[in-house]
């Protein structure tokens, strides 16, 4: 989870949002983390109660639930595939001794990708990304470090507007869309874990205590990079968004500006490695849940997810390709559009998992509490509310 969730939301979300708002949204990110919380775990517990995954059970409360879900998933498949394998070869970019165009690299990124997860080579993938995720980490603390004692921590907080006005609504939206991830992970993570419990005996608070470390430490990496971009930028919108640079070199030199030039290479195949890792595991759930989810619709049986798994690893691979090929501009805007999506597709998956949980027994381990629950409906109208506020901001007009 944690490995599918440190991408986009960190290197991309949380350091704008330092870069243009200082410590600001700080609170924010906390507060959408501490909201999306409880469905996100949704997940866990309701597989590690029932050994079944969370796409079963939407089938168990109405093929219809399922159906929705199956819609949404799709959509979602499609977007986030092609962002994050878009920024992976933005990145890529930084090695290539020749020119290439960027819909070159993503074709050449997306083919591997599938042909490692096809032939299962994802497993030896898989132990890298995590170890890429925990250099990344240590990295990102080691700059935000050496950060602290390079800027002077009164001039990081100067010369920063507010966040709290309407005007800059989208950007919370932005901001709040991937973070830590897309409720939708929720299924993803149901399926691997229900992978794991059949093949390994673990006990359930092993179960219990692995998520919300994965969780909590992607809660404090996203404050580490909200720093990073807070001490190293100056609160100047162009600096960050509209720089003559490309969008992931700037990424790159806002580590290296700290570090020294001499790290820019090693950066750059760090963050590519990150992200690449984000991408090659979503595809690999996405492949996993919308097999199965077609399988029950289809003869309401949950077959093996292999059973149709390379056709939709192929079938979410070509509607990456086409909305990449059909409509390329800046990578900074095509994460934008993602994470808004992202973010209004937030309430449907919300409700579906509120509703499984509220319709099963659960283990003792992960049974939901009086708080669990409160904190639940709380995050639901806090989740709904942006969205509608969201909704309003783009209706009645945005402010110039």
């Amino acid at each position: 989870m944690a490995s599918a969730a440190v991408g986009g939301s960190h290197l991309v979300a949380s350091t704008q949002a330092g870069a243009l708002y200082g410590w600001q949204l700080a609170g924010l990110i906390l507060l959408v983390n501490l909201f999306k919380y409880p469905f996100i775990y949704a997940g866990t517990q309701f597989t590690a109660s029932s050994g079944k995954s969370l796409v079963e059970g939407y089938f168990e409360l109405g093929r219809r639930h399922l159906l929705m879900f199956f819609i949404f998933m799709l959509i979602s498949s499609f977007i986030n595939t092609a962002a994050l394998m878009m920024f992976s070869a933005s990145l890529l970019e930084y090695f290539f001794p020749f020119a290439a165009s960027k819909v070159q690299l993503f074709l050449g990124v997306l083919i591997v990708t599938c042909i490692v997860l096809i032939t299962g080579k994802y497993k030896a993938l898989d132990f890298l990304s995590k170890m890429t995720m925990l250099i990344l980490t240590l990295t990102t603390v080691f700059a935000v470090t050496l950060a602290f004692q390079k800027y002077s921590l009164s001039s990081s907080v100067v010369m920063r507007d507010s966040p709290w006005t309407i005007g800059a609504i989208g950007f919370l939206i932005i901001t709040m869309g991937w973070m830590p991830a897309p409720i939708e992970i929720s299924t993803l993570t149901s399926m691997w874990l229900k992978k794991k419990v059949q093949h390994q005996d673990v006990e359930p608070h092993t179960i219990k205590t692995d998520f919300h470390v994965g969780y909590i430490s992607t809660i404090v990496l996203a404050l580490v990079f909200l720093s990073l971009g807070a001490l190293v930028f100056k609160g100047s919108e162009d600096q960050m968004i509209q720089g003559s640079v490309g969008f992931t070199h700037q990424l790159v030199n806002l580590y290296s500006s700290v570090t020294g030039d001499w790290s820019k290479y090693i950066i750059a195949l760090i963050a590519f490695l990150c992200i690449y890792g984000s991408a090659i595991t979503i595809l690999d759930g996405y492949g996993r849940v919308l097999s199965e989810s077609f399988s029950l619709l289809v003869s309401a049986k949950s077959d093996d997810y292999s059973t149709y798994y390379i056709f939709w690893i192929l079938f979410v691979s070509t509607g990456a390709g086409v909305i990449v090929v059909t409509s390329i501009g800046s990578l900074k805007d095509m994460l934008h559009f993602t994470m808004i999506a992202a973010f209004l597709m937030t309430p449907v998956f919300a409700w579906l998992n509120y509703r499984v949980l509220n319709s099963t027994e659960l283990n003792s381990t992960f049974r939901v509490t009086y708080g669990l629950n409160l904190l639940t409906k709380l995050g639901f109208i806090y989740l709904v509310g942006f969205c509608l506020l969201f909704v309003m901001w783009l209706v009645l007009g945005q402010p110039s």
